[in-house]
């Protein structure tokens, strides 16, 4: 079980890091190709990794959208077998159009242990933070 909640809470780091250096490449290497996602800045569900991937160059193309940091607190992991459930509290700062904003949301992210061993996150949700 420890070896678990350490492999799960490994890969929910290396997401976080990875979106909070805007690092593209490792960010969505974290996710499977059909996780969705959920936003609250967006009308609709986001039914795979190629629409989020779309979104986000959108993002970047239309509102010059880039992460510069990304601060996780609250952090809680629940273990159901193959399948994790990880919350946390998230401070991000981002840039639109040259200008810096920074935003407090609560996320949850899905992870599902793959057959090779790894964790791959299969579902977020990103709500406003009250």
């Amino acid at each position: 079980m420890e070896h678990t909640q350490t492999a799960v809470l490994a890969a929910a780091d290396s997401l976080v890091d990875a979106f909070s250096r805007h690092d593209r490449e490792k960010y969505f290497a974290a996710f499977s190709k059909d996780a969705t996602f959920i936003f609250h800045n967006l009308d609709r569900p986001l039914r795979n990794r190629a629409a989020y991937e779309a979104e986000w160059a959108l993002w970047e193309e239309r509102d010059g959208f880039k992460v510069l940091s990304c601060r996780s607190s609250d952090r809680n992991l629940q273990l159901l077998g193959p399948v994790a459930i990880f919350t946390h509290s998230v401070e991000t700062e981002a840039e639109f159009g040259g200008e810096a904003v920074t935003s407090q949301e609560r996320e949850t992210i899905v992870f599902e242990k793959q057959q090779d061993g790894t964790w791959l996150a299969v579902h977020e949700h990103l709500s406003r933070a009250s």
